[in-house]
């Protein structure tokens, strides 16, 4: 995997675009009302892909920010992975048929595995299992809850399954701008053979150097970025040149 995708992070909370510090809701900045605008700002920047979050959702259990997430769908054309409080398959299906690429399962994949097997069977190709965890150890509904299962064991529930690729995110680290937890990163991604997505943390270019560097001969496929693009810390012109 020589090149690497960047997923801008478009954080929905309330209808608006957020950016939390370490999955805290009471520590939001808002960057924009306009999801929908958002999102085409982000594609005539020249990404290709969209990571979006609901984060009501994920701590609701249910879909929030669906308007909003509507809104972004009808403003690109490029393909967009979704996550936050879809918990069945008529919730995934649902979303599918709206227009979503790639949904992102992630309490519902701690909590019932079974899920995850029943929908890679029913839509192949089009689901990914986001891992976040709190020193290495799984987190749940919208981070609030911290499991004692280690990450690296989650992931290896879902080897044979068909899983599209593991979003793996620092807690600790999300919305901090500190760098990316490399090691960790690395680590499950070696023992894993599904694609690999690192979050949490990107705050400048040079993170993502060093993420290009360490992800050679690894199955990390991708990374995630929020504060640093809104902020303007990370220009997504050298951000695409630095991961090509």
């Amino acid at each position: 995997m020589s090149r690497l995708t960047l997923y801008p992070a478009i954080d929905l909370k309330d209808g608006q675009c957020v950016r939390l510090r370490r999955g805290e809701m009471a520590d939001a900045t808002v960057y924009s009302s306009d999801p929908g605008a958002q999102a085409r700002t982000w594609q005539e920047s020249g990404f290709s892909w969209l990571h979006v979050v609901d984060l009501n959702g994920a701590f609701a259990g249910r879909p929030v920010n669906a308007d909003a997430v509507r809104s972004i769908l009808a403003n690109v054309s490029i393909p967009v992975q979704l996550g936050g409080g879809i918990r069945d398959i008529a919730g995934i299906a649902a979303w599918l048929e709206a227009g979503i690429t790639r949904v992102i399962l992630g309490s519902a994949a701690a909590k019932n595995p079974a899920l995850v097997l029943e929908a890679c069977a029913l839509f192949p190709g089009h689901i990914a299992v986001g891992i976040d965890a709190r020193d290495g150890f799984v987190a749940t509904e919208g981070w609030a809850e911290t499991s004692s299962m280690p990450s690296a064991e989650l992931g290896l529930l879902f080897e044979d399954a068909g899983v599209s690729a593991i979003i793996y995110t620092d807690i600790g680290r999300d919305g901090m701008l500190t760098g990316l937890n490399l090691e960790q990163t690395v680590d499950l991604a070696n023992c894993l053979t599904t694609p690999v997505i690192a979050s949490g943390g990107v705050g400048s270019l040079a993170d993502l150097t060093a993420l290009k560097q360490v992800a050679a001969g690894t199955r990390i496929e991708g990374v995630i970025v929020g504060r640093a693009l809104y902020d303007g810390r990370v220009d997504p012109a050298g951000a695409l040149a630095a991961l090509a």
